[in-house]
């Protein structure tokens, strides 16, 4: 789990997501104007949902921002049967993956463009997210699959 900025003529967008370290997929994201912990729990709300995840089984990682810190982060994450995880302070190598897909996102979409207003980045976020990344982003940790490809051929 974490959140990335990028900024817009209106002012800056937070992208909080939730990936699955198995398949690379972002199980659950959002979008805000802020980064109060609802970004974060949204996130978490999201993947529940869609993910519907064995209680006590899955772990979510964070760092040790603010954000997963609070209370809502934290009733949100036992709401849906997660077991929360925080690396130690300062590690480079704490959450790497979600630090991965902030890296492209950051190369194959945010920096293509400059964004006018906040629901232009938004929009584009979400269509990079769910029309791009998680059907058709091909990783190599994924056998050359992108994350519901690679999702489906280990069901089969």
């Amino acid at each position: 789990m974490d959140i990335t900025e990028h900024p817009t003529g209106t002012g800056k967008v937070y992208l909080g997501v939730l990936i699955d370290a198995w398949s690379r997929r972002v199980g659950g994201w959002s979008i805000a104007d802020h980064l109060r912990a609802e970004l974060v729990a949204d996130a978490v709300q999201m993947a529940a949902w869609r993910r519907r995840p064995p209680e006590g089984q899955t772990i979510a990682h964070s760092d040790h921002g603010s954000q997963y810190t609070s209370w809502l982060f934290g009733n949100r994450l036992r709401g849906a049967g997660l077991l929360g995880s925080m690396g130690t302070a300062g590690d480079g190598f704490d959450n790497s993956v979600a630090e991965a897909f902030f890296s492209g996102l950051q190369r194959e979409l945010l920096d293509q463009h400059q964004w006018d207003i906040r629901e232009q980045l938004a929009l584009a976020m979400f269509d990079g997210i769910e029309t791009w990344y998680n059907p058709r982003r091909r990783h190599s940790y994924n056998d050359g699959l992108s994350p519901i490809d690679y999702e489906t051929a280990s069901a089969a």
